[in-house]
């Protein structure tokens, strides 16, 4: 099982490789006039990607322990 501090540092990794997936120099390599299935390839691209970010976060976020509560939390409630 991975610590706490690698998987907040493989979340941060996921964040920036995500918005580098929607900047414009990779986005402008799939925005050609080519459909797949009836879609256009920059459709497929931007939802594919989205959908891959969707799960991955999904992923890290389950292997994530619970937060340890603070002494100052115990005592609200």
């Amino acid at each position: 099982m991975l610590d706490r501090g690698k998987l907040q540092s493989a979340m941060l990794a996921l964040t920036v490789a995500s918005s580098a997936l929607f900047f414009p120099p990779l986005v402008y390599v799939f925005d050609r006039p080519v459909n797949r299935f009836g879609v256009p390839q920059i459709i497929l691209y931007l939802f594919g990607a989205w959908l891959l970010m969707i799960v991955l976060t999904a992923l890290l976020t389950r292997k994530l322990p619970p937060e340890p509560m603070s002494e100052a939390d115990e005592g609200e409630g």
